[in-house]
Order: C-alpha cells, then sequence, then structure tokens
C-alpha cells in the first residue's frame, strides 16, 4: 500500500478497448488452476479458470493514479486507478481495491463479526491508515468477505478495467500474529478465480516473501511500491517474468530501480499522496 499519508479513494473500474499490444495468455499457461480454499492455505482441488487473461505490456509506461484520475502523460501505455474511477480509454488499465482492510468511512458496512478481534474483542487496527483488518482467518469467514469484494471486483470488470490489484495482501504481518500467509493466499485464491472468470488479470500487490506462491495465489503480474529502495524487484522480476509495474516515491529509489531494472520493468516515481497535476505535491517522473 502507499506510504503513511496517501488519502484512498473510497469507493469502484475497465476498458473496452485495452491495450492491443498487451498479451493474451491462456490460463493454463500462467498457473495453471486456481485454488480451492481447504481452510490451511493448501490447494484442495483445481478450478479451471477462463480461456484467456490479458496481462500487461512488459517495459510500459506506467502511472498510479490511486489518488485520482486525470489525463495519463504521453507515452503512458498502463494505468492503475481506484474503483471509484473510470479507466482510461485505450491504456492497460488496472483497479485498485482495498480487499484486505477497511477504510474508516466504510467501517459500518461491514458485518462486525468479519472484523479481525484479537482476544479481548478489540479490533485489530492498521494504525497507519487507522484500518481495520478483515478476518479471514476461516474458510467460513474467507467466502463471506471474498463473496463482499468480488462484489468489487465485478464492478471493475463492468466498467472496462483489465485488471484488479487488490491491496494489503500483506496485512497479516499486521495482526498481531492472528492471521497467517497461508490465510493470505487462500484468500487471495478466492478473490483470483472470480476475478479470472470475469477475465480480469490479478496482480500481487507488494509482499515480496509471497511470491513463490503465485501459482497458488493465481496471480498474473505484480504491482510493487519502492521494490528499487529495497532491493526486491529482482524477486518480483522473477516470479512474473518481468511483468512488473514499480512505483517509487523518492528520487534515490527512482534511481536504483532504474539503475537496475529501467530496462525491464515498468517504472515511475509518484508522490507520497499520489496526488493530481495542478496539486502543490505533485510528483511524477520516470528518470
Amino acid at each position: 500500500m502507499p506510504p503513511t499519508g496517501v488519502l484512498r479513494a473510497a469507493a469502484s473500474r475497465r476498458t473496452a478497448g485495452a491495450l492491443a499490444a498487451a498479451l493474451i495468455v491462456t490460463a493454463a499457461a500462467l498457473a495453471g488452476c486456481s485454488a480451492r480454499d481447504t481452510g490451511d492455505g493448501r490447494d484442495g482441488g483445481v478450478s479451471p479458470r477462463p480461456a484467456a487473461v490479458r496481462l500487461p505490456p512488459r517495459h510500459a509506461g506506467f502511472d498510479y493514479q490511486i489518488g485520482g484520475a486525470y489525463p495519463p502523460p504521453e507515452g503512458v501505455r498502463i494505468v492503475s486507478r481506484d474503483r471509484s474511477d473510470s479507466p482510461a480509454p485505450g491504456l492497460y488499465n488496472i483497479c485498485y481495491v482495498n480487499a484486505f482492510q477497511v477504510q474508516p468511512e466504510e467501517r459500518s458496512s461491514w458485518p462486525p463479526d468479519l472484523l479481525l478481534r484479537d482476544a479481548h474483542g478489540n479490533v485489530v487496527i492498521d494504525e497507519d491508515w487507522n484500518e481495520p483488518l478483515l478476518d479471514i482467518g476461516s474458510p467460513a469467514k474467507r467466502e463471506r468477505v471474498a463473496e463482499r469484494v468480488n462484489g468489487w471486483i465485478d464492478g471493475c470488470a463492468d466498467k472496462g478495467f483489465d485488471a484488479v490489484e487488490p491491496d494489503n495482501y500483506d496485512s497479516y504481518t499486521r495482526s498481531r500474529h492472528l492471521l497467517t500467509a497461508s490465510d493470505a493466499t487462500a484468500y487471495t485464491a478466492l478473490l483470483s478465480r472470480h476475478a479470472h472468470a470475469r477475465h480480469l488479470a490479478v496482480a500481487q500487490k507488494n509482499t515480496a516473501e509471497l511470491a513463490g506462491e503465485r501459482g497458488r495465489a493465481g496471480l498474473d503480474f505484480a504491482v510493487t511500491e519502492e521494490c528499487g529502495q529495497y532491493d526486491e524487484c529482482g524477486v518480483y522480476a522473477k516470479a512474473f517474468a518481468d511483468r512488473v509495474v514499480d512505483i517509487e516515491y523518492t528520487d534515490s529509489g527512482l534511481r536504483k530501480a532504474l539503475a537496475r531494472w529501467g530496462d525491464r520493468i515498468s517504472i515511475v516515481r509518484r508522490d507520497r499522496n499520489v496526488t493530481t497535476p495542478g496539486s502543490a505535491q505533485y510528483v511524477r517522473k520516470t528518470r
């Protein structure tokens, strides 16, 4: 997720004439099949994916617009926008969904028992964002949470997006050991299976430590933040065959990313609040 201070848009996006240069691949070539949830994060059978999903092009111009949509700069071929916005015509469009945590203004819309609670019954909060974590710790709750988030994914598909970016895959690391990596992988597999049925590719968001689980989770490419700054780009590039779009938030991070990976993956420097042009904070650089 973006560094502390980013204002996430609260709400739902796809493009009819998505980028012609984007590769169409069979699901079998990606990861074979999506995992069914057995309760322990292991594959419990398979469910076929649709005939094809559309992947983002490698090493293409990219812009990260989750803080608000605006006309993509010249040379941009891939754009990520919040699910409340619409796709950019003619580009490869990624739909941002906060899939593992609840934005503060949406807390009352979630059943209380789907918010993760500690042994004292207190809701577990991501303090950086004041966002409650969703309880994906059991198969039954994963199914219920996924049902709601899959409704947002349907909105992305209906709007014409090409892919979905489920944010906060790493929320289990902020769960006070109440959730596990296997919980996150099993839940992601539910989202991926639904997204693939709607012909949407699915991005792994950050969480380099789970890149090796991309097959079980049903993930197709990566959206990373500061992989250059933290020397993680290679992990994602290997796992996703260079289908990686990276956002750096510092000039030093941009330089590091470009020096090692500038000819292989998509890289952009944005301001930490991911603002729109006209804002005093707005920054967008590609070199």
